[in-house]
Formats: structure tokens, C-alpha cells, sequence
């Protein structure tokens, strides 16, 4: 890749990310929950479950409390002592301060956490100051929240079906502008829930890196991958091909049909892609086999060159036949991770250039959390009973044979 030499301007990250409500939202929550459990901290003389002669006082649980904001509605949880003792200044103060402190924030996330800056923000919510120690604490906090996300373990849930895919944004690296990959992966569990499994760094997408990637998750506990969806990148494929070399592998179809393009000529006729995207509706293997058998013979002749490389590729592109009927919409593509990709493009993109890796992994990975949490509170995303049956049918044929 070439390298840029940086000429931009210092970016300004308050006007930047004024207003960018959807980014803003996990952010200020996350913050302002760090600020109320380090008050109660400073109350009872302890941390959670601690033991200490200093200890003044225990908890007693929480209450919800929901504070309206100008980005949103953020539901908090106020914890609570035995003694009653334990008071807050944070709703009123927050109201009277919150333009300030929302720029405050934004630009103490994008461009990194200090002390400093944790001290400034908590002095102005609290109107009082903590202790270096708790500063220390809140400060590690902030990241460390994200790190626990991106290092959880997996062993609780199997994960059939996995989707791959990554995308580039660009960093600065001591003067220069590079682009990096953003490798994102998405599984969905037995109970059919869509769940955002890691996002990861590097410098580029390669079969080293991508099997880094992957070796990663196995190492946290992923298991029982039937399925993966990816495009056609050889490093990603060889890569799956190491780590799980028994999984069914789908090549996306509306990233074969975009590589289709380079084989027409500019002004083909535009009922050629259609007619094959049709083969990807059909109910079984067997239809799509005689739609494509129709489809090679209307227009061979007239595009030969694109036909014989769809005779020689389109398989890779016909595995979700394999699952049930009612899955080949949602898992013979990878638009599901596309459209995450989408969201972190949008939110991203009033960023332009991050500072450095860590910041662009520190917002990327904030919002895939939202987004994880998001989906785990919504209504399932597949029936797994299908796939459970389509299995025992699959078994009772062979068992018949």
C-alpha cells in the first residue's frame, strides 16, 4: 500500500462528534454508572465484596433510575447501602453541565482516557473530589469494560452458524495514514440469537492474520461451528480451512454476483444477473441445479466467458441449500455483518482519521457492545428447531441407507 504522509489538520473531536447521538448514548451511561459506583465506593470505604478495616458500610443492591438527556434515555443502575447513608448529586449536576460535559467525553473516548480528564469530568458531575486511588480505578475501568467484552469466554453457547467478514478505516501511525482492517465476526447460537463474537485489529487481511483471528476464538471456547459465510478472500478461506476444517463453507452470493461484473462486457443485457440471482430463491439444490443448467444454455453463446466462470465457481455459492429451507435468506450472504458494517461506517465516518489503533478499536468495539446488547434483548433472529429436525432427517435418511 502506499503511505500518505500526514498533512491534516488537528481534528477538532468536540465539533466532530457533537450531536452523533447514537455514539454518544453507551458512552455518557457507561461513564456516569463508573461515577455513581466510585461515590458509594468513597461511602462505604470499600470496593465490591472487599475486605477492609476501612469499611464503613455495605451495599444494598440498586435501583433503576432513568436520566433523559440530549442523547437519549439512559437507564442507570444507583446503587444502594444498607445505612441509607448513600446520596448523589450526579442527575442534577449532569442536567445543569451536560453541553460541556458531552464534548468533554466525546473527546476524552475518541482521542483517550487520562487521569486528568477523568478528574475534570467526575469533579463536574459530583462537585467533589475522589481520591487518586478511585480515579485510578475509574480511569482503568473505562477500557477495561470493552477488553472484558472482547476477551469473554465462549464455552456457554455453541455457535453453528458464523459469518466473517472485515472493513478499513484509517489510522494515523507515528506521522502516516494508513488504512487497517477491522475484522469483525458474528455467530448465532442453538437459541438462535445473533451475537457479536470479537472485533479485532490488523494491519491487513491475510491468511496469517485472519488465522490469528480465528485461533483467538477457539481459544476463548468457540465450539460447534457447522457453518461459516464469508466472501472469497484467499486468506480468509485458507485460513478456515486450518481452523475449522470441518465446517460447510458459503461464499457469499451478492459478493459473487458484484465479482460477476468483471466478466460482462459494459452494456450486457441486464436480464443475464437477474435470471441468476434467481437461482439463489429456489426451494432445493435440485431446482437451482436445472435453473443454472437453463441459464448456461440461453446465454453461453452470447457471453461465454462470463458462463464458464460461473460453471467453474457457483457451487461455493449454492452450500445453504444444505440447511433448512426457512435459514437460506439469512445465511447465504453475508448481509447480516454487512449491515453492522454499515452502522460503524456511518458512526465512524465523522471521524475520518483516529489518532491511532487504540482509539479506532476503543469506538468500533463500543459500538459492536450496542449492538451486541441490542440484538441479545431482541426477539430471536432464527428458529433453531428447524435446523435441529433438518439434522435428525439428515441422520434418519443415512441411518435408511
Amino acid at each position: 500500500m502506499t503511505r500518505k504522509q500526514d498533512s491534516a489538520k488537528a481534528v477538532d473531536w468536540k465539533e466532530v462528534m457533537r450531536g452523533q447521538e447514537d455514539f454518544l448514548r453507551p458512552l455518557i451511561r457507561e461513564v456516569i454508572q463508573q461515577v455513581l459506583e466510585a461515590e458509594m465506593e468513597e461511602v462505604v470505604g470499600a470496593e465490591r465484596s472487599e475486605r477492609t478495616p476501612n469499611r464503613q458500610g455495605y451495599r444494598a443492591g440498586y435501583y433503576g433510575r432513568t436520566l433523559v438527556t440530549r442523547v437519549g434515555k439512559l437507564e442507570l443502575r444507583v446503587p444502594q447501602d444498607r445505612q441509607g447513608r448513600f446520596r448523589t448529586e450526579v442527575f442534577e449536576r449532569y442536567q445543569r453541565s451536560e453541553k460541556a460535559l458531552v464534548s468533554a467525553l466525546t473527546e476524552m473516548y475518541v482521542q483517550g482516557v487520562s487521569t486528568r480528564k477523568v478528574k475534570a469530568v467526575t469533579e463536574e458531575l459530583c462537585g467533589h473530589e475522589f481520591s487518586s486511588a478511585t480515579i485510578s480505578r475509574m480511569n482503568q475501568n473505562m477500557d477495561e469494560e470493552l477488553e472484558k467484552f472482547a476477551q469473554r469466554r465462549l464455552e456457554e453457547a455453541a455457535y453453528p452458524y458464523l459469518i466473517l467478514d472485515a472493513r478499513y478505516e484509517k489510522v494515523r501511525e507515528n506521522g502516516v495514514i494508513r488504512s487497517q482492517a477491522v475484522m469483525v465476526s458474528i455467530g448465532m447460537d442453538w437459541e438462535g440469537r445473533r451475537c457479536v463474537l470479537a472485533v479485532e485489529l490488523a494491519q491487513r487481511e491475510s491468511q496469517s492474520s485472519w488465522k490469528e483471528f480465528l485461533l483467538a476464538l477457539k481459544q476463548r471456547g468457540l465450539s460447534g461451528v457447522e457453518f461459516v459465510v464469508t466472501d472469497d478472500h484467499a486468506g480468509l478461506r485458507a485460513a478456515l480451512q486450518e481452523v475449522f476444517p470441518e465446517a460447510a463453507w458459503q461464499r457469499c452470493y451478492v459478493h459473487f454476483l458484484r465479482n460477476a461484473l468483471d466478466y460482462l462486457p459494459r452494456k450486457a443485457d441486464n436480464d443475464c444477473l437477474t435470471e441468476l440471482r434467481w437461482i439463489y430463491d429456489r426451494r432445493s439444490m435440485e431446482e437451482a441445479r436445472e435453473d443454472l443448467a437453463a441459464w448456461l444454455k440461453k446465454w453461453g453463446s452470447r457471453y461465454p466467458k462470463l458462463c464458464d466462470w460461473v460453471e467453474n465457481n457457483i457451487e461455493e455459492t449454492l452450500t445453504f441449500y444444505r440447511l433448512p429451507r426457512q435459514h437460506h435468506k439469512n445465511l447465504k450472504s453475508t448481509n447480516l455483518l454487512e449491515r453492522l458494517n454499515e452502522e460503524i461506517k456511518r458512526r465512524t465516518l465523522v471521524v475520518r482519521i483516529f489518532p491511532n489503533a487504540v482509539s479506532c478499536l476503543r469506538l468500533i468495539r463500543a459500538l459492536a457492545v450496542e449492538m451486541h446488547e441490542n440484538w441479545i434483548e431482541a426477539t430471536r433472529y432464527l428458529n433453531m428447531e428447524y435446523l435441529k429436525e433438518h439434522k435428525k432427517e439428515q441422520m434418519r435418511r443415512m441411518a435408511a441407507a
